[in-house]
């Protein structure tokens, strides 16, 4: 009996790497997946490019790697012999680049700027970004117009790198420009005044902290909330400036600081990574699998095969 469990546990180890590997493959793809959903066009991920270079090796990484179950139909099964080539970057990472237009760090470093909040708070919000390698440490920034400029030189050296896909400078900049525009028809009475972007912003530090996370990294899990859950009109500061105009007395940006602020309470209740696991129960569930005495690895099946051969 001995024997048998020593064998039991020596097998177990040796396939702790294929187990390993699989399991960050199911929660790695499985997140770039939903980031598609919600951050490109339908038109896009029907395409045949999307299709062919994009959507069929996450589906390889997390029906054949990663094991995850249910995530696709049951129907059009891939081929175990697909080969991968590509390596995954981090996912809150990714995450923070990829929804950055809804993310509180541009939301907050925009109305800082617009609603006089002062250079203080604007280059509080630069650090966070300087801290991620976005911004480089050195340069002093003092508006949104100076910092975007700092994103388009480090971005193109990141990208470059592989460390983080190109982000959209030329997307915020238009945005921007809009917002600006939008902004100059707004009464004054339905602006965020400053000490309201400041203690906003205070209280997505404290929170961040209270997490033990980086200001952009809990800012990426509020983002790809309010890419989920909050209706396209609002998640666009310029499209939520020029519903302003037309509204007497609606507040600029008041849905999506509110979402900031829910979503915020959330977080605090269930805890960071009680919240993320609820986004992605599936993936996190066939990774723990992996690891499970019960679950037959591929190595398991392989050394049965030497095992059976050599008696």
């Amino acid at each position: 009996m001995g024997n048998t469990h020593l064998q039991t546990l020596s097998r177990y180890l040796l396939s702790l790497p294929e187990r390993t590997v699989r399991s960050a493959s199911a929660l790695c793809a499985g997140l770039l997946r939903e980031l598609g959903y919600v951050a490109l066009p339908p038109g896009i991920r029907r395409t045949k490019l999307y299709t062919v270079m994009v959507e069929t090796t996450l589906r390889f990484l997390i029906e054949q790697v990663g094991q995850v179950e249910g995530a696709y139909p049951s129907d059009g099964k891939l081929s175990e012999t697909f080969l991968v080539k590509r390596m995954l970057g981090d996912a809150i990472d990714l995450a923070g680049i990829v929804a950055f237009h809804a993310s509180p760090v541009w939301v907050f470093a925009a109305l800082a700027d617009l609603s006089g909040a002062g250079r203080q708070l604007v280059d509080e919000i630069a650090t966070s970004l300087k801290k991620e390698g976005l911004l480089d440490r050195d340069t002093k920034f003092a508006g949104v117009d100076e910092m975007l400029d700092g994103l388009e030189r480090t971005s193109g050296q990141l990208a470059a790198s592989l460390r983080y896909p190109p982000l959209d400078i030329s997307g915020l900049r238009k945005e921007w420009n809009a917002l600006k525009q939008a902004v100059r028809t707004i009464p004054p009475s339905n602006r965020p005044s400053p000490d309201l972007v400041r203690r906003r912003w205070e209280e997505l530090r404290l929170e961040a902290a209270r997490q033990h996370r980086s200001v952009f990294e809990f800012s990426s899990l509020i983002a790809l909330s309010t890419l989920r859950t909050m209706p396209s009109g609002l998640l666009r500061l310029s499209r939520s400036a020029r519903t302003a105009t037309l509204r007497t007395g609606q507040f600029f940006a008041q849905g999506i600081l509110d979402h900031y602020q829910s979503t915020m309470k959330e977080i605090r209740e269930a805890g960071y990574l009680t919240y993320w696991t609820r986004e992605f129960r599936p993936y996190l569930k066939a990774a723990a699998s992996q690891f499970s005495l019960s679950h037959r690895s591929m190595t398991d099946r392989l050394l049965d095969r030497v095992s059976r051969r050599s008696s």
